[in-house]
């Protein structure tokens, strides 16, 4: 019974060493301490980063890439985003919208300044070297109104006559040949250009223009006259103003009814006794001299043509000549005008 008993403790014993030992050797205590030990840790440590990224469609990544994705996820982070691509037009796009604005229809339709004309687009062509041609060309960009017409910004005052010149050739009339000149310079179309030059009153024109570039100073004349003329209109609160204008055509002291009496139409001096009869007259402003078959007359006529081009009224007449003693018998006999000029 004893043995019975020691037995049974010692059976005991043996169970519960055995139970003891299998507790000693399970690995739970040790896993509990990392855990505990790594839950301390995390709460000093920083929260993770997390960082979603899309890849493009029908791109799929391979397993083997999920390292190396996951590594350079940082890095990709900290990269700046790249600015989205520019939608561009590709080459041969480009060229078809090229060719369609190269394209234009037979009959044009054309809204210049307002008003409207049509007409073909073998007239705009017809001379090559001309601003329509190179408008219509497909080369340039031509602006269209709300009624899809061609837009010129220019005064359509004189746009019919250009295209009766690029249909047959058809001149302006006479009173409308300064204003269409304008326009033939403004289109450059050169073939214009030459036919209204060679009529009237262009061509006289180009005459009276030879004879004034005798007269360098001529268009400092003018705007001196203008400038003295409205000074004393605005002291004297006037709606006219008068200035006294030298006009000559010689160098020589004498007057007309004396010029027969000379075989040349100046005078053989030399040089110091040229400056002898070096002068101004008390005049606004001179002209003269000048050597052509032009008289004076003929300069008074420009002068006052080209004062009214420019709106300004002018009423001339001579009222005497300078007088003024030179050398000896000789006397200033330059002729004095006196210009009037009406402001209203």
């Amino acid at each position: 019974m004893q043995q019975n008993g020691s037995s049974g403790s010692s059976g005991s014993d043996g169970c519960s060493r055995e139970r003891h030992q299998a507790l000693s050797c399970s690995p739970l205590p040790a896993a509990t301490t990392r855990v505990r030990r790594f839950m301390q840790e995390r709460r000093t440590l920083p929260l993770p980063r997390v960082m979603v990224v899309f890849s493009a469609a029908g791109d799929t990544e391979k397993p083997g890439d999920a390292m190396s994705s996951s590594d350079s996820a940082e890095d990709d982070f900290r990269k700046p985003a790249s600015p989205a691509p520019s939608l561009t037009l590709s080459k041969p796009l480009r060229s078809e919208l090229s060719t369609q604005e190269q394209e234009f229809p037979e009959v044009i339709s054309l809204n210049v300044g307002g008003t409207y004309f049509t007409t073909r687009l073998s007239t705009l062509r017809r001379y090559e070297d001309t601003m329509l041609a190179a408008m219509f060309s497909g080369r340039h960009y031509i602006p269209r109104d709300a009624e899809g017409r061609f837009f010129i910004d220019r005064d359509g005052a004189y746009f019919g006559d250009i295209l009766n010149f690029l249909r047959e050739g058809e001149l302006p009339h006479r009173e409308r040949v300064r204003a269409v000149h304008r326009e033939a310079q403004y289109y450059s179309i050169g073939p214009l250009l030459d036919s209204l030059e060679d009529t009237q009153p262009l061509t006289g024109e180009k005459v009276r223009q030879a004879f004034l570039d005798l007269l360098p100073y001529y268009k400092d004349n003018l705007e001196r006259i203008v400038e003295i003329a409205k000074l004393r209109a605005m002291q004297k609160k006037a709606r006219f103003a008068k200035l006294k204008i030298c006009v000559y055509k010689e160098e020589m002291p004498i007057t007309p009814y004396e010029r027969p009496l000379f075989n040349s139409l100046r005078f053989e001096r030399s040089d110091s006794e040229a400056k002898l009869f070096e002068h101004h007259c008390e005049v606004d402003v001179s002209f003269g001299p000048w050597e052509a078959v032009a008289d004076v007359y003929d300069l008074l006529h420009c002068i006052v043509s080209d004062l009214a081009e420019r709106g300004i009224t002018a009423e001339q007449q001579c009222i005497g000549v300078c007088d003024k003693h030179l050398i000896n018998h000789y006397y200033c006999k330059r002729p004095i005008y006196e210009f009037k000029i009406t402001w209203w």
